[in-house]
């Protein structure tokens, strides 16, 4: 007790309302206000008390309370040595042997309020010394007690104990729920990053066969140039073998990237991936076992990765109508959207420059709010999965409920890879 710790904020400064900030403030300002003329008047009347004296000892014991609120531990200094001192300054003074001593019941209010401010902000090791040096003085000052020693004189230890003891146990109680909310806090972060990182190894696994096949096909390509083609000159046949081993080469890097991603649930994700031509699919099971789903279906070639990503789209949107929405009627449609004339910019070869695949699911209110959850599984991770495969062809996404209840899903994916970011 020899430091004073600092402390910059105001008892109960944390909390969220502002009524409880203010209400240290209201109590030490009552306190103060009652105390300080209640004591002069008992100090000079019932104990005989000379009136300058009783006055400085009333403004010693009372004001320091406004301190309090936001140094307890100061207080407490300037306010013990008071009640200390008005106790030997009482001894010079003839009272009645039914009035308190050392400490009249001004002094054991003003004091068992410090210590309740104590408890809220101080650690255990303060709150002990705190309350061993109040002992000590009450025991100190009994042994001088102008009319004998009893169990009266030690109310200013038991009290001020008390109210140690319990503003000290609600201040843990506040720091346990504030570190709780804090890991809880800290926990939902971490959720969304785990469920972030383990969509885009998903995403990533799926990805590797579209692309290995790609890688594939160029391989057999090079390899096979030299008998496809006539007449080519030794410079472009050693370029066609090394485009060969190169090939070979990003497959067996991809071949050894892919083991890394994969883990032992992910056997199932060895099959070839799906696309456009399996959304109808798609569709007609979700009817089978959900509810009305209409589809109106684009017959369009689209890159495979644009193909994936569609698929999961409409998948995860399907899944979600028949977890929170189950019996809705829902409607699932793909359209390409060609940009205005005079805003497409220059058109590639294919004449397909600006062009998007616009996926949009929308589904009505459900006849009957659900009773419970009918799933807890799903297909990816719901909004995370549809925006990361979004994301990762350079399109939009565009999702919320509906004015009447529904849920919109809309996504737009580029269809030339000059527009992919």
């Amino acid at each position: 007790m020899t430091s004073v710790k600092e402390h910059p904020h105001a008892l109960l400064a944390g909390a969220s309302r502002r009524w409880v900030r203010m209400l240290p403030w209201a109590v030490a300002f009552v306190l103060c206000v009652a105390l300080l003329p209640t004591t002069i008047v008992v100090l000079t009347a019932d104990y005989g008390l000379n009136g300058a004296l009783a006055s400085a000892l009333a403004v010693a014991q009372a004001a320091p309370l406004l301190l309090a609120v936001v140094q307890p531990l100061r207080a407490w200094f300037v306010i013990f040595t008071a009640d200390v001192a008005g106790a030997l300054v009482l001894l010079g003074v003839d009272f009645e042997e039914r009035l308190l001593w050392p400490f009249p019941p001004m002094g054991l209010v003003g004091y068992v309020g410090l210590c309740l401010a104590l408890g809220l902000r101080e650690r255990r090791r303060t709150l002990l010394l705190v309350w061993l040096a109040t002992a000590a003085a009450n025991v100190a000052l009994g042994f001088v007690a102008p009319h004998g020693s009893g169990a009266k004189e030690l109310l200013l230890t038991i009290l001020g104990g008390v109210a140690l003891l319990l503003g000290g146990v609600l201040r843990e109680r506040y720091e346990v729920q504030r570190r709780l909310a804090e890991q809880e806090t800290i926990s939902e972060a971490e959720r969304g990053r785990r469920t972030l990182l383990e969509e885009r190894a998903r995403i990533a696994r799926e990805l590797h066969d579209v692309v290995a096949h790609h890688m594939s096909v160029i391989t057999v390509q090079a390899d096979t140039a030299e008998y496809r083609l006539a007449a080519l000159s030794p410079d472009v046949r050693e370029e066609f073998t090394s485009i060969a081993a190169t090939a070979r080469e990003s497959l067996g890097e991809m071949r050894r990237l892919l083991g890394v991603l994969r883990n032992e649930e992910a056997h199932g994700e060895l099959v070839p991936q799906p696309g456009l031509a399996q959304i109808g699919q798609l569709v007609d099971a979700t009817a089978r076992t959900g509810g009305p789903v209409e589809f109106t279906p684009c017959d369009v070639e689209v890159p495979e990765a644009v193909g994936l990503s569609a698929y999961r789209i409409v998948q995860e949107a399907l899944a979600n109508v028949v977890r929170h929405a189950p019996g809705a009627a829902t409607h699932v449609s793909l359209s390409v959207a060609r940009p205005a004339d005079g805003q497409g910019g220059e058109q590639p070869a294919d004449g397909r420059g600006g062009e998007r695949l616009t996926v949009v699911v929308v589904n009505e209110p459900p006849p009957e709010p659900p009773a419970g959850p009918l799933e807890v599984g799903g297909t990816g991770h719901g909004l995370v999965g549809m925006r990361e495969r979004v994301r990762l062809v350079g399109g939009t996404l565009d999702v919320g409920p509906l004015p009447d209840g529904g849920f919109r899903v809309a996504a737009q994916l580029p269809l030339t890879e000059e527009d992919f970011t």
